[in-house]
């Protein structure tokens, strides 16, 4: 767990109470003009009303041109960002002509496959020609072409589970399957931090949920202990069914899951693994195979395995795979397979060839080589921000590396600043996360050259002097030591 600085926290607290408070205060005066002028409601209420309306008024958008940046290329390792300007002091954005080249920190194009590609693009426009965009029906009315149900048998192969099926939205197929699988008397033990798809998924089952403490096994043990001795609430009777549920690498934090450890607990009490692998597959193991090859876990030990395509394969939608008895249920039980479009053509090819790329499958060793650059990218860059200082959560491997910022200020400074030395970053504050934990959520790529790593370290490590968001001593550089020796000599 992150421990924030006694004296960080203090100064957050009271930059957001300051902000607070002077929200009410004009709140305030607000209902006392708006009682004052005429009212076009009648009778009706606020329609936008609570503290969330009260949050993006008075905090969000002050500061939401650091957030949604519209962008005019591909997100490739560098991309062109549209330039925007207010005239009433940020409420609205107005698009202008200009473009500014930026490098690229924050798209989720971990392989590189989101810009044109020499193996994948050709097929997808050729797919794009015969097919068209859209199969516009479901999947069990006219929506299945030969393609989908070669990509569902690509996946399966790829993650090494016998069946797999796939869906439009990595979002919904968190969202959709978990009240498919779980409902009342079931159990499900969620991880603190899992993502938001998982939480409504999880809410919408209709099942008990109980979440233990960060990617900590040994509580996981106790609740799942707890739970198994006290069983359903009010009856006592023994649970339905238990199902423990983690991401491979948290796309927050950017570390990875213990997954060996949860595996073994999860055994030991019966109880069934959902592992979510959206940032994970594709861009760790040596293969791109996500974390069970990293970590060495065996396949066949998680039972349902989830991950999306929108991160290392460069297109959209998502998967589940496991038993072929599960995903033929899921064929006929999940809503979003039964009223939802199916995935794009094009959208299958881009995912059924960049595997294959990854795979050594198209006739070169690109895959390899990606998938080498990603690791040696991301270790070397996270690497670096720690000599300088920052506070980078996450482990080694992992492309998502969170700089931690804090104080709620420091949010548009660092995003503007970066920004003006045509360097994009991604910012994420309350309620992506929790309110005093703040950060820049760096994302590499395998398409990021040495040149571009080291331009970009420049830039964060003058910003974060700047804003200062450095919060451990850096250590002192080669040349500096050489100095001091000389010196001492």
């Amino acid at each position: 767990m992150i421990a924030i600085p006694y004296l960080t926290a203090l100064t957050t607290y009271f930059s957001y109470g300051l902000l607070f408070a002077f929200g009410q205060f004009r709140d305030f005066f607000r209902k006392i003009f708006d009682w004052c002028s005429s009212n076009n409601l009648q009778g009706y209420p606020p329609i936008c009303l609570g503290l969330e309306d009260f949050y993006i008024r008075r905090l969000y958008l002050r500061i939401q041109d650091c957030f949604g940046r519209p962008i005019a290329s591909a997100p490739d390792a560098w991309f062109d960002v549209v330039e925007r300007f207010s005239n009433d002091s940020n409420k609205t954005l107005k698009r202008t002509d200009k473009l500014s080249r930026c490098l690229n920190l924050g798209s989720y194009n971990y392989l590189g496959f989101a810009a044109a590609d020499e193996y994948c693009t050709p097929r997808v426009v050729e797919t794009l020609k015969k097919y068209s965009p859209s199969t516009c029906s479901t999947r069990v009315d006219g929506g299945t072409t030969d393609l989908h149900n070669e990509l569902e048998q690509c996946v399966a192969n790829f993650v090494r589970k016998p069946a797999a099926i796939v869906f439009g939205m990595g979002y919904v197929t968190n969202s959709a399957i978990l009240p498919v699988l779980m409902g009342k008397g079931s159990l499900i033990i969620s991880d603190s931090l899992n993502h938001n798809s998982i939480v409504n998924g999880a809410r919408g089952s209709g099942a008990t949920i109980r979440v233990f403490q960060h990617n900590m096994p040994s509580h996981l043990e106790e609740v799942l202990r707890e739970q198994i001795a006290e069983g359903q609430p009010r009856t006592h009777r023994p649970w339905k069914k238990i199902m423990v549920i983690v991401e491979g690498i948290y796309s927050m934090e950017g570390e990875l899951c213990k997954l060996p450890e949860i595996i073994a607990i999860c055994k030991k009490y019966k109880a069934y693994t959902y592992l979510d692998e959206a940032h994970s597959i594709g861009a760790v193991g040596k293969t791109g195979r996500g974390v069970c090859e990293l970590l060495g876990v065996d396949t066949a030990d998680v039972d349902i395995m989830m991950g999306t395509f929108t991160k290392s394969f460069g297109s959209c939608g998502g998967y589940i795979a496991g038993s072929k008895d599960l995903v033929q249920y899921l064929k006929h039980a999940c809503p979003a397979h039964l009223y939802a479009t199916s995935i794009s053509p094009p959208a299958a090819q881009q995912i059924i060839s960049s595997i294959k790329v990854i795979l050594g499958e198209d006739g070169s060793n690109r895959g390899a080589q990606k998938l080498a650059q990603i690791r040696e990218n991301s270790n070397f860059f996270r690497s670096e921000l720690q000599k300088m200082g920052f506070e980078v959560l996450g482990d080694n491997d992992s492309p998502v590396m969170p700089i931690m910022l804090y104080n709620p200020a420091k949010i548009p400074a660092f995003s503007r600043e970066c920004l003006k030395q045509n360097v994009a970053v991604v910012t994420v504050a309350f309620p992506a996360t929790p309110l005093l934990l703040a950060r820049a959520r760096i994302c590499i790529s395998a398409s990021h050259s040495k040149e571009d790593l080291t331009k970009a370290l420049q830039v964060i490590s003058r910003v974060g002097d700047l804003v200062g968001i450095k919060y451990f001593p850096a250590e002192p550089t080669k040349q500096q030591d050489t100095g001091k020796a000389v010196k001492f000599d």
